[in-house]
């Protein structure tokens, strides 16, 4: 589940944290620190694009980048960049999503000069050394062929692939070999000074520093930032067409999934479906799935379901492990509770119940410095505010047992759904 959905601020101990303070810098880009009274602080560059934002030809190019960011800047070598914060205890890393990348870091409140100072330069000035970066094509093309050595990393690439045909949403982040390879310095940066502007920015920040330090801080270390124009390559999507396939692999058991298309970030049904997707395959092992299929049945050594929200489409999936002789009892089992959910509305008292799992789980959830952080900076991109966690429970307090049915009936209908299975090669 996606916790940004909710922008949500809840640690265990309420004393150590006070409402976040959002504001934003002279050059444009937009801050929201959350005091915690901790000895460590988290603090984050969120740039909104990510792999969807690329043109055809730039498959992967976005993760590429994210990968030569740590390869030299205009006064720091690769060996500089890495051990600046390592050298005081601290990290520093990054991840590209489908339509995000974050450079992030954690270190001891003393430090935190020093961590912003280095994301700025890393976000601003890295110079993408010819040299390095050929070395790095190595390095990701290892990385594209380990998911090859995972079937179940190569089972949610395809459905991807299968929901968003010739979409960008529906590419592999890693890209591929061929486009990997084919990358010049020009296609970089290009892409990086298209992108990596203040517009399209959010720094987050969880920690003790003051605001008004903080503040400074900032002004200082990213004056250099380019305002930018930046047009984001995001065509709709609209054609849906579900699809149904098999193949075989050098495999021992069957893998199965299924998908269809879900709520985005925008609609207001995506509350009721989050709790769906929880009752029916989230984390908590009382979910339906693992108690009727796993544990009742003991055919599936896993099987679970995830929701995926971006800004403009959402995707829904349930994913299988198990024998090849236990497939379609399985998956008769999971037709099964499928209906159940459609054609019955849960007890009111049983839903509360749910209701009450998922709130413990959402603030366990944010019980670090680091996932505050993080979804604090998804939050105010998305949305361009933070929720307060009374406000998130009043959401989730509000689905009502009609409202888990009809998202039910709307999106988990067989009539739209798209399977893949891998079997094992006789």
């Amino acid at each position: 589940m996606t916790l940004g959905v909710y922008g949500l601020i809840k640690p265990t101990d309420l004393e150590n944290l006070d409402f976040p303070f959002v504001y934003e810098l002279s050059n444009g880009i937009r801050v929201v620190h959350q005091p915690m009274k901790r000895a460590i602080g988290h603090c984050g560059l969120m740039i909104g694009c990510g792999s969807r934002d690329e043109f055809p030809a730039e498959h992967g190019l976005a993760h590429f980048i994210e990968h030569g960011l740590f390869k030299g800047t205009t006064k720091r070598n690769n060996t500089q960049v890495l051990s600046r914060l390592d050298s005081v205890g601290g990290e520093i890393n990054a991840f590209t999503a489908k339509e995000e990348t974050w450079i992030h870091a954690s270190f001891l409140h003393e430090h935190t000069d020093r961590a912003v100072e280095l994301i700025a330069d890393i976000a601003l000035h890295s110079t993408f050394d010819k040299e390095e970066m050929e070395k790095e094509k190595d390095v990701i093309i290892d990385e594209i062929n380990g998911y090859k050595d995972s079937p179940t990393d190569m089972l949610f690439e395809e459905m991807d692939e299968m929901i968003f045909p010739s979409h960008p949403i529906g590419r592999s982040i890693l890209g591929t070999e061929e486009t990997v390879k084919s990358f010049k310095q020009k296609d970089i940066l290009n892409f990086y000074k298209r992108n990596f502007v203040a517009q399209n920015m959010v720094f987050s920040y969880a920690g003790p520093m003051s605001k008004e330090k903080l503040h400074s801080i900032l002004e200082k270390h990213f004056e250099g930032v380019s305002k930018g124009n930046s047009t984001f390559n995001r065509p709709d999507y609209s054609a849906y067409k579900k699809l149904h396939l098999k193949s075989t692999k050098e495999i021992h058991q069957a893998h199965h999934g299924i998908a269809c298309r879900a709520p985005h970030l925008h609609q207001k049904d995506r509350h009721s479906f989050i709790l769906l997707n929880n009752i029916l395959g989230g984390p908590a092992m009382n979910n339906i799935l693992n108690l009727k299929i796993r544990e009742k049945h003991g055919i599936a050594y896993q099987v679970d379901s995830n929701y995926s929200p971006f800004t403009d489409t959402g995707v829904f999936s349930i994913y299988l492990g198990t024998e090849v002789q236990q497939l379609d009892k399985a998956l008769k089992l999971i037709d099964k509770e499928l209906a159940q959910l459609r054609e019955k509305a849960f007890n009111p008292k049983t839903l509360e119940g749910y209701k009450t799992q998922l709130k413990g789980q959402l603030a366990l959830g944010q019980d670090s410095g680091s996932s505050l952080m993080f979804n604090n900076g998804k939050s105010l991109w998305v949305y361009n505010r933070i929720n307060t966690m009374q406000e998130v429970f009043e959401v989730i307090n509000s689905i009502t047992p009609s409202d888990i049915q009809q998202v039910a009936n709307k999106y988990l209908n067989p009539k739209l759904f798209t399977s893949l299975t891998y079997l094992p090669a006789e």
